[in-house]
């Protein structure tokens, strides 16, 4: 295996962190994203050989220099894993639209903006790989997380059009659409609005509940997502998407013979409207 340099944003836990020690210890060079010192200094500890940067995906204006910053100490940079994200829970009637902003800031405008500093680069070398963590929730909804699966939709589309455009280029890019792991994400890392509508008690507080209660018991372990990462970006002919976890495979498949049995149903009045 050749090794790599690989600049993987959200490293201090869940997918970022297990990604980051398995390439460090296939000997890749690891640049990772924390968002505070603090955050810096436990990374330091648990992955000594993972060379960490400040930078909140947020603050577009500052990303460009990081990742400039970045290739000048470590040189050039051949994958990146766009993997900072969190999980918004709550019914969307009860949701601020706040919360949605922050969704997205984090989830999408964060995501592609960090592809785009790397994009020029990666075109002029002719090479490069981006991996963008989306979810099922992608491509698949589940009541209470709107916010979350709107956000994963978003990148999703935008890593599909991100590869047709990169393409010719000799860039790599592939959606990963991990299902449920045991990582925080239905736990302390998770962004809950809190409930104000009495009518939607019986709906959603038993999914609340649920969610809560499997937090870290999930059939998904992150060590093998990232022995799966590592595969891809070895790939010469990567997928568009690839789906992680079997409880994935089962959902999206799913709604995908629901959605063809849809298409088929309502055939007629789809081409109905042609002139």
């Amino acid at each position: 295996m050749l090794k790599k340099t690989f600049f993987i944003t959200g490293v201090n836990s869940g997918f970022g962190l297990a990604i980051s020690s398995a390439a460090a210890a296939a000997g890749h060079t690891v640049i990772g994203t924390v968002r505070s010192e603090a955050s810096r200094s436990t990374l330091a500890e648990a992955l000594p050989a993972v060379r960490t940067v400040l930078c909140d995906v947020t603050e577009f204006d500052r990303i460009d220099s990081v990742v400039r910053l970045a290739e000048e100490e470590h040189g050039p940079v051949d994958v990146l894993i766009n993997n900072a994200g969190y999980g918004h829970e709550g019914v969307l009637e009860e949701s601020p639209i706040e919360e949605m902003r922050r969704q997205f800031d984090v989830n999408v405008f964060g995501a592609v903006a960090v592809a785009k500093a790397f994009l020029p680069k990666f075109r002029e070398r002719r090479r490069g790989f981006i991996v963008n963590v989306t979810s099922m929730g992608g491509m698949i909804t589940m009541r209470g997380i709107a916010y979350y699966c709107g956000s994963k939709f978003a990148l999703q589309g935008i890593s599909e059009v991100m590869r047709a455009e990169m393409a010719p280029f000799g860039v790599h890019v592939t959606a990963v659409c991990p299902g449920s792991f045991r990582t925080d994400w239905a736990g302390r890392s998770m962004i809950r609005t809190e409930r104000s509508i009495a009518d939607y008690d019986q709906l959603f507080d038993p999914i609340r509940e649920a969610r809560q209660a499997v937090s870290g018991k999930q059939l998904g372990d992150p060590a093998k997502l990232a022995t799966a990462v590592l595969e891809l970006v070895e790939n010469d002919n990567p997928p568009t998407q690839l789906l992680l976890g079997s409880d994935a495979l089962k959902h999206v498949s799913a709604k995908i013979e629901r959605l063809q049995e849809e298409i088929a149903a309502w055939r007629h009045v789809t081409i109905s409207t042609d002139g």
